[in-house]
């Protein structure tokens, strides 16, 4: 059986198409991808992105990918993308985060819902006109009734793929801002996943306070 290769451009779908152009013409409905970035690491918060898009021209996220299958040069490419298109008013996106602090003591389910609807409210979409795609298995609040959750959603839906590659610039530079205070650790290079490099530097230094305490056993 044939499976799409993570590193194929992810097609538009049908639907994405559909709100593009209702939106373009009637200015009505929002379509809106949400992605989480950092769900796994040991150490660091877990962001989450927020993408709405308002007056996008067919053809703007041709040849997408999602953020696991880019470079890093790739993905600064495409964010920069995103902000120009921000500063035109062609879409708009929120980035939420939830520190390792919050993990820790009220666990990653509950970070990730609190960082998605931080993210909605941030764009200030009523929600009865927002269409929302979400990766995998997160959910918009409840109000959000137009949401459907797609499983491998940032490799075939466009809008889902562009929040992954923001969620995870955004975490990305982060991580590597607190690798200048925390030195030592490699959040430079690894920004903070459980690499080999990572856990030999915890034995050598021990926790920081960005460590998921409930994630090290």
């Amino acid at each position: 059986m044939h499976t799409k290769s993570l590193h194929t451009p992810i097609p538009p779908a049908e639907s994405e198409y559909s709100f593009w152009v209702y939106n373009m013409f009637m200015k009505r409905e929002f379509l809106i991808g949400i992605d989480e970035v950092g769900r796994g690491p040991i150490a660091g918060p877990v962001a989450v992105c927020a993408v709405v898009l308002k007056r996008v021209p067919k053809g703007f996220l041709k040849g997408i990918r999602n953020s696991k299958a880019l470079s890093e040069k790739t993905r600064e490419a495409w964010y920069k993308k995103a902000v120009g298109a921000r500063k035109t008013g062609a879409l708009d996106f929120a980035v939420s985060f939830s520190s390792a602090r919050f993990i820790d003591r009220y666990g990653i389910s509950k970070a990730l819902r609190v960082s998605i609807a931080r993210a909605l409210h941030r764009l200030k979409i009523p929600p009865a006109r927002a269409h929302i795609f979400l990766d995998g298995s997160i959910y918009a609040p409840k109000l959000y009734v137009h949401q459907k959750t797609v499983i491998k959603g940032d490799e075939r839906v466009t809008v889902i793929a562009l929040a992954s590659i923001i969620a995870k610039v955004h975490r990305d530079r982060r991580m590597k801002r607190y690798a200048k205070k925390f030195r030592g650790y490699g959040f430079e290079e690894h920004v903070g996943y459980g690499t080999a490099a990572h856990y030999k530097a915890i034995r050598a230094r021990g926790l920081c306070k960005l460590h998921r305490r409930s994630f090290i056993h």
